[in-house]
């Protein structure tokens, strides 16, 4: 089963992406406040995909994605954004970005775009982390 890593500086939005993920079946593997402890939880839990917010205080999406892909290249990190953000999604991906998803959610198409990256939730990634 996909063990996705959710990391969002607000409550509200790291418990919303949380929800949604667990009532479709997806394990949630960890959750953090900022990119640090993002990277850091990243580390120790090596999830099958990281769910990373744009705009954090600490270390935003951009430098938390390039931390992560540095020390696990084939890691599969997606985006949330807001509007408006289309210049920083594109550099995303360039650095190597699987997806993102618009703010504020739609159950359904943050569902959609999970299942494009890692699968639906009962399959197994096949992802062989060393």
């Amino acid at each position: 089963m996909p063990r996705v890593l959710i990391v969002d500086d607000t409550d509200f939005d790291r418990n919303l992406l949380r929800n949604i993920l667990v009532s479709a079946g997806y394990e949630i593997a960890g959750l953090a406040s900022g990119g640090e402890e993002g990277v850091r939880l990243f580390r120790e839990l090596v999830p099958d995909l990281a769910m990373l917010d744009l705009i954090m205080p600490d270390l935003n999406g951009i430098d938390t994605l390039r931390r992560i892909r540095e020390e696990y290249p084939e890691a599969r990190v997606m985006l949330c954004t807001s509007v408006g953000e289309e210049g920083m999604v594109d550099l995303a991906r360039r650095i190597g970005a699987k997806g993102y998803i618009v703010k504020p959610y739609q159950a359904v198409n943050l569902l959609k775009a999970v299942e494009r990256i890692v699968g639906p939730p009962g399959k197994t990634t096949g992802i062989k982390w060393q």
